[in-house]
């Protein structure tokens, strides 16, 4: 097994987290290696479906069912198609034990940049009342650090990006360093004031999403196109992803040297200085195992991948993880429950359609328990994430007048999802089953997450509240349903390495630094103590970035 030791750093995973981890570390003078599983894939010329109508794609853009039944049993949950499936998982090829354990779905992508080319954009800052939340309801898990300690890593993550939104002034919804919103279409503002009339404290409010409404000509960025076309990668660089942001200021340093199809397995430890010595990987290509010196690492490869690679760095003697003196490494593992939708039908308007393609919306944050419980019979809250439209009208008769009537439109539709907070459980984990491992000899992981009373709870007021907020702004024909609540479904897993201040009830302490290993630092969603009601990813960056300049800075006072 050869080994090598030319790098300050080495960061696995090219995320959200592990883009800023590998472009902070360089910019900050340090010689990066960033090791990612996936392939590569270039910024533009790796977009081959950018920009392109669906009868350009392979089956109009529609997965064969017997490719998805064999290959994308799991990712076809997270939207894959023709357009975008090399981003994604083969679940034949890399599976987990999801035979086993409960219902979990693992939604993984394939390829360097990781889940930043097919993420949802949408891009929040967690309130001072998430950070505080567990410690104030006596649940397990107080957050070590508070909104102010991340406020001006939100600015400086937020101002480098490009996050378009509006200001609300909401203390529950903290706003960010905006560039202007994408504009509501006439349906949205015809029932903004309705709702926000008939529900006083409730607000419906443009969409915060890292798509730009400006250039960024510094980074050879432009703004978005409207094209809603995201999930096939965007040459004009118009939302964050690592291709566009992070990875080309990281090359520009001259100090980073990537790695694609590297699969990380374990990392070596050294248990008398509490120091990682060296990381473990398979080339996905050749089979070649490898073991690469290791001065300081970033684990970024997504929340669940980070926590199976803690789990499998075992000691040898007593097969228990170097990084799990707590016994909390695989617990409190969590993600957003949303399987609730209302949809209804706004009067009139007739004469009016969208131009283009806006990939956003609105937003009505959080009203539920804030600042304290109201007695709804659950803790926490959600929000909701919609947009209004009008559908092309369906096919009725045949020949000319049938295409003729293909020209019109329905009514204008308003729908919407909640977005709910799942409470941490120190029964909500994962695990490694050694019985079964991968084509790497990575054992599987096994997931025995579920949601509770509390989120399912949550979900039926959502649906009601829902409902009445639709009816009372004058929608018509409103109707809600409920599917199947799978965690994991939201994409959106956090926790399984959570932060925290005491040693002996967390993996990580408040900059993301392993307690057993003073040179490792998990930065991903696996860091998580709680999981709020929005989503996470513009806190994994604003974490990953603070990790960073602490990094340095700890490295620096060592060495003077």
């Amino acid at each position: 097994m050869a080994a090598t030791n030319r790098f300050d750093a080495i960061v696995i995973g090219s995320g959200v987290s592990g883009g800023f981890a590998a472009k902070e570390l360089t910019e900050k003078g340090l010689r990066v290696l960033m090791l990612d599983r996936g392939r590569m894939v270039e910024h533009g010329e790796g977009y081959p479906y950018d920009g392109k109508p669906a009868y350009e794609v392979p089956a109009r853009n529609l997965m064969p069912k017997p490719l998805l039944e064999s290959d994308y049993f799991i990712s076809r949950h997270g939207y894959v198609s023709p357009s975008n499936q090399g981003f994604y998982n083969d679940d034949r090829l890399n599976p987990y034990a999801f035979d086993e354990g409960s219902k979990f779905y693992w939604i993984r992508p394939s390829a360097v940049g990781g889940k930043s080319l097919i993420w949802g954009r949408w891009s929040f800052r967690w309130a001072p009342e998430d950070f505080e939340a567990n410690a104030r309801e006596g649940i397990d898990g107080a957050w070590p650090i508070g909104y102010d300690d991340v406020a001006p890593w939100y600015s400086y993550i937020e101002k480098y990006i490009g996050v378009s939104g509006s200001r609300e002034n909401l203390p529950y919804l903290p706003d960010s360093e905006f560039q202007p919103p994408m504009p509501m279409n006439v349906a949205e503002q015809w029932m903004k004031p309705r709702l926000e009339g008939k529900f006083p404290g409730r607000k419906l409010i443009h969409s915060r999403v890292s798509n730009m409404t400006e250039d960024k000509p510094e980074q050879n960025r432009t703004k978005c196109q409207y094209r809603n076309q995201c999930s096939n990668g965007c040459s004009f660089g118009a939302y964050f992803s690592t291709q566009a942001v992070t990875l080309p200021a990281a090359r520009a340093t001259g100090r980073l040297t990537l790695r694609p199809d590297a699969v990380v397995t374990s990392l070596d430890y050294d248990p008398k200085t509490k120091r990682v010595t060296g990381v473990r990987l398979v080339d996905a290509k050749t089979g070649q195992a490898e073991t690469i010196a290791a001065d300081l690492v970033f684990l970024c490869a997504s929340a669940m991948a980070s926590v199976q690679i803690l789990m499998n760095s075992r000691d040898a003697r007593t097969g228990r993880s170097h990084f799990d003196s707590s016994g909390t490494l695989g617990r409190y593992v969590m993600d957003h429950i949303f399987r609730v939708s209302i949809d209804g039908e706004i009067p009139g308007m007739l004469d009016l359609i969208e131009y283009g393609r806006r990939p956003g919306g609105v937003y009505i944050p959080r009203f539920r328990n804030i600042g304290r419980e109201e007695g709804v019979g659950f803790r926490r809250g959600y929000g909701y994430q919609g947009s209004a439209r009008r559908d092309v009208a369906r096919p009725v008769g045949f020949g000319a007048t049938m295409k003729q009537g293909l020209r019109g439109y329905g009514p204008w539709k308003f729908g919407m999802t909640a977005f709910g907070e799942c409470l941490p459980y120190s029964d909500n984990r994962v695990s490694l089953q050694p019985g079964k491992v991968d084509r790497f000899g990575v054992p599987l992981m096994r997931f025995d997450v579920t949601f509770r009373e509390n989120e399912l709870r949550m979900m039926a007021d959502a649906r009601r509240q829902g409902e009445e907020m639709l009816k009372g702004a004058g929608l018509s024909n409103v109707k809600s349903w409920e599917d199947e609540h799978v965690p994991g479904d939201a994409i959106h897993e956090m926790g399984g390495a959570r932060m925290g201040a005491d040693p002996r009830r967390s993996v990580v302490n408040g900059w993301g630094q392993a307690h057993d290993a003073t040179n490792l630092y998990v930065t991903d969603g696996a860091q998580m103590a709680s999981a709020s009601c929005v989503n996470p990813s513009l806190t994994f960056m604003a974490l990953t970035a603070r990790a960073a300049d602490h990094a340095v800075r700890t490295r620096a006072g060592a060495a003077a």
